[in-house]
């Protein structure tokens, strides 16, 4: 049997994850991240719901504004700066709210989140915000690990079988290191370019050759 195609974070995140209470001091986040070897960590209120998120850049405040001028017109300028760079706990230095997601989001979705608030790891939450794990750009990688037997079985499953119900006796899915190649004679040709946009999608797909064709038409018969 091939298994089912990871379709939702939940599937790919990391479960056992480094985290930190609101009253964690400055130097035991610091070590943690050091112990860990991760570059941030969600911070948890007492029944495990994410509130913020401290990461390096949140610590390295006090090292950045160590030797700045300290004038007004500066304060004003840099004023998260500074509080983060007085902070002594992770109540103080977190950075609030948490960009989270939800363990039932697609990957697409993750990745969207990801790039649009440029970070490398979401904290992923149930629907009461409770931590269940984290999710890295390396996590969403793992669906092109995928192998080639199990991907041609989900594009003719999925795709041909589902959607060229009548041409897919005929119809060819050979799968080499995460390229599709459709081949073969579609009854509707206007089905074709669906059916290779539907292919791309199958999560671990590098890439498709639709090589589908309309069917021949018979030459007419000649008359005596």
């Amino acid at each position: 049997m091939n298994r089912r195609s990871p379709h939702h974070v939940g599937d790919v995140m990391t479960s056992t994850v480094v985290a930190v209470g609101l009253e964690a001091r400055f130097k035991e986040i610091a070590a943690a991240m050091t112990q860990w070897r991760v570059t941030a960590v969600p911070v948890l209120e007492e029944e495990g719901r994410v509130v913020g998120v401290v990461s390096e850049a949140d610590l390295l405040h006090k090292e950045e504004l160590r030797d700045s001028e300290a004038t007004l017109v500066g304060q004003r300028e840099h004023l998260t700066d500074y509080a983060k760079a007085g902070g002594v706990t992770a109540r103080d230095l977190m950075t609030t709210p948490a960009v989270t997601v939800p363990s039932d989001a697609s990957l697409p979705q993750a990745a969207r989140l990801m790039a649009q608030n440029a970070v490398k790891r979401l904290p992923v939450v149930d629907a009461h915000g409770v931590l269940k794990g984290i999710v890295s750009r390396s996590d969403l990688l793992k669906i092109f690990l995928r192998t080639d037997e199990d991907l041609a079985a989900e594009v003719r499953r999925e795709v041909v079988d589902r959607f060229l119900p009548v041409s897919r006796p005929g119809i060819g899915v050979t799968v080499d290191k995460g390229r599709v190649t459709l081949t073969g004679p579609v009854a509707d040709p206007a089905l074709i370019p669906v059916v290779e946009r539907l292919a791309r999608a199958v999560e671990g797909v590098v890439d498709v050759r639709c090589d589908l064709i309309a069917p021949t038409a018979r030459m007419a018969e000649p008359t005596a």
